[in-house]
């Protein structure tokens, strides 16, 4: 009995060893925050468009391959830190008619799938959560190579741009013009990336 019960702790401790490291397993690149933003932009009053952009976010990053194929992404806004360059937008856009921060606090992309199309054109596919309702999306992407720098030290760039539904993660604020309505349904998301190896 007491074999037996040693042969199970064992094998327990190989299977977390074993997945603990294939949870690590990647080589990790961090966030160059100064070249680096998560932007959009939305249509307003049907003629034009309304562009702001999320200060506050981290981002982690791993990847072995030299074609990024096999990235995993994990992005975490700040809601809160929403700026579109006029204070008492910001502040409405903050409230329960719109992203509520008090209540969801962030917004998260957890990628799934990085794959090549042709060229340095990609399609990222991962999970977006916000408002607390979390739906898988497909984006555009653009892989921009590696470059190393004077000290040595490899840098990677990428472009995430596509359409986000924001009534689908009910932020269904709007108001009817003539003509349409105040504010469009999708959002442009225009994220770019600088991250150091």
């Amino acid at each position: 009995m007491k074999k037996m019960f040693a042969t199970a702790l064992c094998m327990l401790f190989v299977y977390a060893t074993t997945n603990a490291q294939t949870a690590t397993k990647g080589t990790v690149w961090n966030l160059d925050k100064v070249h680096s933003s998560v932007g959009f932009s939305i249509a307003h009053m049907v003629v034009s468009e309304t562009v702001g952009s999320f200060d506050e976010f981290t981002m982690n990053v791993k990847a072995d391959k030299a074609d990024f194929t096999d990235a995993t992404v994990e992005l975490t806004i700040q809601a809160k830190s929403i700026n579109t360059k006029e204070s008492s937008r910001d502040n409405h856009l903050r409230g329960e008619d719109f992203f509520n921060v008090e209540k969801f606090q962030t917004i998260t992309f957890i990628g799934k799938e990085f794959k090549k199309v042709k060229g340095n054109k990609y399609k990222v596919t991962g999970d977006f959560t916000m408002m607390g309702i979390t739906k898988t999306v497909t984006l555009d992407a653009q892989f921009n190579g590696m470059i190393k720098d004077s000290k040595g030290k490899i840098h990677t760039g990428l472009k995430v741009f596509g359409e986000i539904d924001r009534y689908a993660f009910g932020l269904k604020y709007n108001s009817p013009i003539d003509g349409g309505f105040a504010l469009g349904q999708m959002v442009n998301i225009n994220c770019n990336v600088e991250l150091i190896k």
